[in-house]
């Protein structure tokens, strides 16, 4: 079912987008709040989901036509997909992960993790956060038992004692802390990763709606002027769309960047997951791309906004 829309019913003119529910999306939020896109002439309708990969796999069979997501998503699906392509980054941060544990099961410090399970959802940005973490611990993934869990199962898991402790992105983050109350614990995040959450689509929606592409990237960096020039009317957004406390809805601005961009972090974070990807086998290293980089297409946005683009290919 279509949810939240801007611009109206969907349209053979207009775009659809598997839209994530969290922090990472409220330049979308605000664009739709404030009717970016209807000013911008652009029909845009959004469906939720609970994750980069859910609204991945949305795009992927056809339902929409872009998605939402971390990078890592772009780059495991590069693998199979070569007509990928990621067109900007609409939040970055180095917090929007985060392990939180239960003191019940002896956690106090990152060194006590040691042996313990720890629920993560295999294949994703945040299975990738947790191996770094560990590594900047001098823990290993290996000593430590790892549990797949998908993001609805995580705080009931913790809650019930079957994991130890959560590598888990926001709002679930939160919300497993304040299931757990007392008995919750947020272990310390050094900036081991900086995750980029952005728009995925094909090429074949490129070639075929470039202007309509550039209508609703346009919209989104008005959005982004907004949340810098007007934060507590931002604020007031988040809190409004994900149902947020004032305390909580401060902190995820303060956590993210809600610049559109295609910074040259991009390239090297994506090259760091394609060797992770293909060592942790999660995907066939005989199908690596050739060249990984040319998922990243940031030719619109430079058009759009020429200093937000950094990256080179």
């Amino acid at each position: 079912m279509l949810l939240a829309t801007a611009g109206g019913s969907a349209a053979a003119a207009g775009l659809s987008v598997a839209l994530a529910e969290g922090p990472v999306s409220l330049v979308f939020y605000v664009a739709q709040a404030n009717g970016y896109f209807d000013s911008e002439g652009v029909a845009v309708t959004t469906r939720s989901c609970s994750s980069g990969r859910d609204c991945y796999r949305l795009m992927a069979d056809g339902s929409v036509q872009l998605a939402t997501a971390a990078e890592l998503v772009a780059t495991v699906n590069s693998f199979t997909r070569p007509d990928l392509a990621f067109i900007a980054s609409i939040s970055s941060s180095a917090n929007q992960i985060k392990v939180v544990a239960r003191r019940s099961a002896g956690v106090s410090t990152p060194a006590s993790l040691a042996g313990k399970r720890i629920g993560t959802v295999v294949g994703s940005s945040a299975e990738y956060f947790l191996d770094s973490w560990l590594l900047f611990h001098n823990l290993s993934a290996r000593n430590e038992t790892i549990v797949s869990l998908t993001p609805d199962k995580m705080v009931r898991a913790l809650q019930q004692g079957d994991i130890d402790a959560a590598a888990i992105w926001e709002p679930v983050a939160t919300n497993a802390l304040a299931a757990l109350g007392a008995n919750g614990l947020l272990l310390p995040a050094p900036r081991v990763y900086t995750q980029h959450f952005g728009l995925i689509t094909t090429r074949a929606t490129l070639d075929a709606q470039q202007a309509d592409l550039l209508k609703l990237l346009q919209a989104l960096l008005r959005a982004e002027r907004f949340i810098a020039e007007q934060p507590l009317k931002a604020q007031q957004v988040l809190m409004a769309r994900l149902g947020l406390g004032q305390a909580l809805a401060e902190a995820h601005l303060r956590e993210h960047d809600f610049r559109v961009r295609m910074d040259q972090s991009l390239s090297n974070t994506m090259d760091s997951q394609a060797r992770w990807a293909v060592r942790e086998g999660h995907v066939p290293a005989k199908s690596k791309p050739e060249d990984l980089m040319s998922v990243a297409e940031p030719a619109l946005l430079r058009k759009l906004a020429p200093n937000a683009v950094t990256i080179v290919r």
